[in-house]
């Protein structure tokens, strides 16, 4: 899906954030996205505090937000194996940390899921 087609998907669709997160992330996130077939855009938060920094947002449909989930969850665990974190498939199992809880692949919290989603964040992984 080009950017293009992904704007005339979205022109008068209902919109929801997925991920809240740094310009250059959020655009390769859309790129991701889009080469899944999910029409997705960045958005610009506005915040009226002086002290702000530039948030950029991840839209999408409401129906494509699991779409979304599954794509992060599975760039997060590429991205787990390629730094040795997780093993390739065949080996053993890491230990799960003391906690039990893993990393929120948008945010990194390790806490308990809140209804399915990152305490932290509001990523939603279940």
């Amino acid at each position: 899906m080009t950017p293009h087609e992904a704007e005339k998907a979205l022109a008068d669709a209902e919109l929801v954030p997925c991920v809240e997160t740094q310009l250059a992330d959020a655009r390769k996130l859309v790129e991701a996205c889009l080469a899944e077939g999910v029409p997705a855009l960045v958005h610009r938060e506005a915040c009226s505090k002086p002290s702000c920094s530039p948030k950029f947002q991840v839209l999408v449909r409401p129906e494509d937000t699991s779409r979304v989930a599954g794509l992060l969850q599975r760039r997060w665990l590429d991205s787990l194996e390629r730094e040795g974190l997780v093993p390739a498939a065949g080996q053993a199992p890491h230990a799960v940390p003391e906690d039990g809880e893993l990393p929120c692949p948008a945010c990194g919290t390790a806490a308990p899921l809140v209804q399915g989603a990152c305490g932290d964040c509001g990523l939603q992984l279940e």
